[in-house]
């Protein structure tokens, strides 16, 4: 699989990234459901196989238990094909497994020992801010987080969900190696400033949800809407899963299938493939449940789309975005 240098960073990453979101398991306020947690190792070996080299998980996923599950595979895996591990803090939560902000320092400094912990490693190759929420406190915590760098703990720090303007406060203090923004054909705000403000400082782009949560792939239907189960976020939370969203996305989704088929390939594979198309990207976190989904999604990495397929999507996108109604 194609790799790509994240920002200044010595880091190489697969344009692919394996998202861990969805190993969190049930229990909590923004779940997607049940997972086994042998599916999820067993997803996480298959990556490794296929040439996916990192990882992409947080504190808040399972209320620690992506992290614990991570950290069991990569016991397995070993050091030989250890891949780099990225995670997050300033996400806590409550006894009803509700999500909170906390950037407080002593918050963030507990939140990188307990990360450490439960993934089993000495180091932590990208560690993250999640949200720049409390916003008053984003200097304090990016100040925990490159104190934790010199003590050996982190080797680099990137931030999540952040605008220009919130990215110029912390370069003084420490340089940030990677933003990790939405970015889909969907939610496509990233192309606005932020790809060219971080292209310029030599950040790194790793982009989450190219899918969409599974809105862009040939499972996405009707019927499989109303099959989420009801502890799935996506089914409680989430627009784009209720109408009138709904049926607008269904109808691009099958715009999208003849594209995709033309040259072989799913619209899973199309949509992160299309977020690859541009070159400040240097990798999509895809996530998976069990291991014939990464096998289909590692695909796109190898994909360079023509610029005849970028313009048939742009099209259509162009097209459904007139559509909407105002």
């Amino acid at each position: 699989m194609q790799t790509r240098q994240l920002g200044y960073t010595d880091l190489h990453l697969s344009v692919v990234g394996l998202g861990a979101w969805a190993m969190g398991g049930g229990g909590w306020k923004f779940s997607w459901g049940a997972q086994e947690d042998e599916d999820s190792i067993k997803t996480i070996h298959r990556a490794i196989d296929l040439g996916v080299n990192w990882i992409d998980t947080a504190a808040i996923y399972g209320l620690g238990h992506s992290e614990e599950v991570v950290g069991r595979a990569l016991k397995e895996i070993g050091s030989r094909k250890r891949p780099i591990i990225a995670t997050k803090c300033g996400r806590k939560w409550d006894e009803t497994g509700t999500p909170y902000a906390n950037l407080d320092p002593d918050s963030v400094r507990a939140e990188i020992d307990d990360s450490l912990r439960r993934l089993g490693v000495d180091v932590i190759d990208l560690y993250q801010m999640h949200w720049p929420q409390p916003e008053d406190k984003i200097e304090e915590a990016w100040a925990v987080m490159a104190d934790s760098v010199k003590a050996g703990k982190i080797r680099y720090i990137g931030v999540c969900n952040f605008n220009v303007a919130q990215m110029k406060r912390l370069q003084p203090i420490h340089p940030i190696a990677s933003l990790q923004p939405p970015y889909s054909m969907l939610v496509r705000g990233v192309e606005d400033e932020l790809l060219g403000f971080c292209a310029a400082n030599h950040i790194g782009v790793v982009c989450y949800s190219p899918m969409q949560k599974g809105i862009l792939t040939d499972k996405f239907t009707r019927a499989w809407v109303e099959n989420l189960p009801k502890d799935d976020h996506r089914s409680q939370y989430d627009p784009r899963f209720q109408e009138p969203e709904l049926s607008r996305n269904l109808d691009l989704v099958e715009k999208l299938k003849p594209i995709a088929r033309k040259s072989g390939h799913t619209v899973a594979q199309l949509a992160i493939a299309w977020v690859l198309r541009r070159p400040e990207v240097t990798s999509a976190i895809v996530g998976a449940r069990k291991p014939s989904q990464i096998e289909e999604t590692v695909a796109a990495g190898d994909w360079n789309l023509s610029p005849e397929e970028i313009a048939a999507v742009e099209q259509l996108l162009h097209t459904a975005a007139t559509a909407q109604p105002r």
